[in-house]
């Protein structure tokens, strides 16, 4: 599954979730030419929920194909990945 970053201006982003227990280092994302950051990650089916870390500061994806509550009640990002 790619993910898709599109903040121009930050200097690091991270992708957090429930894939990599919303660890803030686990999986660091990588400027493209254009300025968008990207990373590429295999996951399970089912639904998925995540955020950008954009300068450490949690940011929902305004592309996801949802929004989700997690436990503490705030927005995440939700994915849902088929068979």
């Amino acid at each position: 599954v790619s993910f898709i970053c599109a903040v121009t201006t930050a200097r690091r982003v991270t992708l957090i979730g429930d894939f990599n227990d919303w660890h803030p280092q686990a999986t660091p994302m990588k400027r493209q030419p254009d300025g968008c950051w990207h990373v590429q990650l295999p996951l399970s089916a089912g639904h998925h929920h995540y955020q950008f870390l954009v300068d450490g500061k949690p940011t929902l994806d305004p592309h996801a194909q949802g929004v989700a509550r997690n436990e503490q009640d705030e927005k995440v990002s939700l994915l849902c990945v088929g068979h």
